[in-house]
């Protein structure tokens, strides 16, 4: 069974993290939230969520599979400026492993160097923060290990690219028909 870490910091965007741990755990997918604070964090909007881990208490990345960074201000600047987060994210990049960022969350990977000359998207802005990548407009942008995303609007995207890197396409495309995305989508190109 695959096993991903999400990251929590006071001020994180709530449908960001929120949508990717739903999302993932409907696939069977395992997710272990965690706070690099308090084990009850707030989120950016004043929704309160209790974090399955504190970050003191992830002593190895073996069990895991990927990495997810959600967005949101003042979140991740809170996780960019915490040593043991770009411990963490170069651990995982190091091992090749899964790394998600979403919003202002590619600031992070950004700090820990390893989206130089990497094909990467997030909220509108934050380009500015991401000059050594290559920079796309584009809603989900995966080069490698790394996906990284725009926003609020598309954590569903993002998740599934996540579910499909993770457990596969089927797997994304069982997803999307039980969350109704795919009659939605059928709605709107008809």
């Amino acid at each position: 069974m695959k096993k991903v870490l999400l990251l929590l910091a006071k001020g994180f965007e709530e449908v960001e993290a929120l949508t990717t741990v739903d999302y993932l755990r409907r696939m069977d997918i395992i997710v272990d939230t965690c706070s690099i604070g308090e084990i009850e964090v707030q989120g950016a909007h004043r929704i309160i969520v209790k974090a399955d881990k504190k970050i003191d208490q992830i002593n190895s990345i073996k069990s895991y599979d990927g990495l997810v960074i959600p967005g949101g201000l003042p979140g991740a600047t809170n996780l960019r400026d915490d040593n043991r987060v770009i411990k963490l994210v170069k651990e995982f990049n190091k091992d090749e492993k899964l790394i998600g960022a979403i919003c202002a969350g590619p600031i992070v990977l950004q700090r820990a160097g390893i989206i130089t000359g990497k094909r990467v998207t997030s909220y509108p802005g934050f380009d500015n923060d991401l000059k050594e990548s290559e920079y796309k407009d584009d809603l989900v942008v995966q080069d490698g290990n790394i996906i990284t995303a725009r926003g609020p609007a598309v954590a569903v995207y993002f998740a599934l690219k996540l579910v499909e890197n993770l457990v596969g396409k089927k797997k994304e495309e069982e997803l999307k028909k039980d969350i109704l995305l795919d009659m939605v989508e059928n709605t709107i190109y008809k």
